[in-house]
This record gives structure tokens, C-alpha cells and sequence, in this order.
């Protein structure tokens, strides 16, 4: 039973702590007028996310104002709509990106980044660029960390990262990539690091940092942890379930703040 002395918290406090849809209320049997127009723009919002148009030019141009070398390529998704049916073609390059990718693989590198639409353009357009630029002066700290070029991917699923990897001889690939949209968060970016990427590689053998978004971690605080896994998958020679994640028992107190606005 409970305590009839404890102080009784209105469920309504709730809703301070968290973006999840609680304590909304009624209007008889169905939710407020409110809470339904609120409901219905945020699933528009998840789905033109989706089906946003990949600018992967612009996205290309950012990334070299960063003084990095940026290659194009593509999935085997002919359209977004060969995309979404069709995850297979997403993790495999088409024939065309896979000559230009080899030709620009002139010696392994030590790390790859590769950025891809995913299942959130919204989030790569968001995110992608700022992340990486807080990325490259931690990676400039690291001793034996060459980041070689820069892979702008469209119609990308996570694994296409495996093949990337491969061609450019690569240690370890990184890859960002747009998060399934939620309700609450449409435009979350997540990053994949794989050390060894060879097609077949399975998700146990990545890492994920995931929830770069406003509400979610700030690029500081993604940015250290990323960090943290390529210097330790590195030097262990591993990455995902053997590689645990204790990048926040060394993190500072305070790193950074939230996303801008």
C-alpha cells in the first residue's frame, strides 16, 4: 500500500522531464484537440525527414571547407523508394562508385569517414558537418590516426561502411548516418565504428554513439566518445560487444553544451 504521508506528485510533472508522449489528458474517450494536432505534425515531421531530398553536393562542399578530401559515391538504390523496399541495395556500393573509390585508394588509411543519408536526411543536413568539424581536432591529437578521405554516401545504409572500408584499406571506418525518425526526435544522427570493415560484418562488431540531435548528446559529448572508441578499438584491435563503451569514466565533469538552436 502507499504511504498516505508521502506528498502525491500531479502526473502532469511529467511532462518536464521528458519529450515521450505522457500525461496528456483526455477528452472523453480520445486524447485533447491539442495532443492530436501535436501528434500528427511530428509523424509529418518523421516522415519528410524520410523522404527529404539528400543534398549530397552542398553536404561535400561543407566538408571540404574543413580542408578534407570528399569523394561521392552510392548505394545500388536507384531511388529513395528502391531504398526503403529494398535494404539489401543500401549496403552495397553500385559498380561506378566502387571504380572511382578505388581509384582514389591510392595507400590504406588508418580511419574513413564515410556520412550517409540513412533514414534521416534531415539529420545529416542538421548534424553531419558540424559533428565532423568538432571531430578533427580531437582526431588531430591522436597519434597515429590518418583520416583519409571523406565518403559522402547516398541511398546508405550502415553496412555500406563495410565495402567503403574495404576498398580504402582503411583500419577502422567511421560512419555517420541519419536514425530511424522518432516522434519526438526526427533529425537524430547516429555513428557506426567498425574496426576491419569488410563486407559480412555483422552489428555485433560495431559500436554505436547514437541521439546526436538538440535534445539528445551535444557534438562535444558525441565527438569525445567517438574519439575515445577509434583510440581504444585501435589499440585493442577490436570493435563492437568486445569493446566496451567506458569513454564516460574518463570524460570530463562537463563537456560542452547542447546543440544550437
Amino acid at each position: 500500500m502507499s504511504d498516505p504521508a508521502a506528498p502525491r506528485r500531479p502526473t502532469l510533472d511529467l511532462r518536464s522531464l521528458t519529450p515521450a508522449r505522457v500525461a496528456l489528458g483526455r477528452s472523453g474517450a480520445s486524447l485533447p484537440t491539442r495532443a492530436l494536432l501535436d501528434f500528427t505534425l511530428d509523424h509529418a515531421r518523421a516522415r519528410d525527414a524520410v523522404h527529404a531530398v539528400f543534398d549530397a553536393p552542398l553536404l561535400a562542399a561543407d566538408l571540404r571547407e574543413l580542408g578534407l578530401v570528399v569523394v561521392e559515391a552510392r548505394s545500388r538504390a536507384v531511388d529513395r523508394r528502391d531504398y526503403l523496399r529494398r535494404p539489401d541495395l543500401g549496403r552495397q556500393l553500385d559498380a561506378g562508385s566502387a571504380e572511382l573509390l578505388a581509384r582514389n585508394a591510392s595507400e590504406p588509411c588508418q580511419l574513413a569517414i564515410v556520412i550517409g543519408d540513412g533514414l534521416s536526411t534531415a539529420a545529416v543536413h542538421a548534424h553531419a558537418a558540424a559533428l565532423v568539424s568538432h571531430l578533427l581536432p580531437l582526431l588531430a591529437d591522436e597519434d597515429d590516426v590518418a583520416i583519409g578521405c571523406v565518403v559522402v554516401a547516398s541511398g546508405a545504409r550502415v553496412a555500406l561502411g563495410d565495402e567503403i572500408g574495404a576498398i580504402l584499406g582503411a583500419r577502422m571506418v567511421v560512419t555517420l548516418i541519419g536514425e530511424r525518425p522518432g516522434l519526438s526526435a526526427p533529425d537524430s544522427l547516429g555513428v557506426y565504428l567498425t574496426f576491419a570493415p569488410k563486407p559480412g560484418r555483422t552489428d555485433a562488431e560495431r559500436n554505436c554513439v547514437s541521439n546526436i540531435h538538440n535534445a539528445g548528446l551535444s557534438y562535444d559529448e558525441a565527438a569525445f566518445k567517438i574519439v575515445w572508441l577509434v583510440r581504444e578499438g585501435m589499440a585493442r584491435e577490436v570493435t563492437g560487444v568486445a569493446l566496451k563503451d567506458e569513454s564516460a569514466d574518463r570524460a570530463p565533469r562537463r563537456i560542452g553544451t547542447a546543440l544550437p538552436e
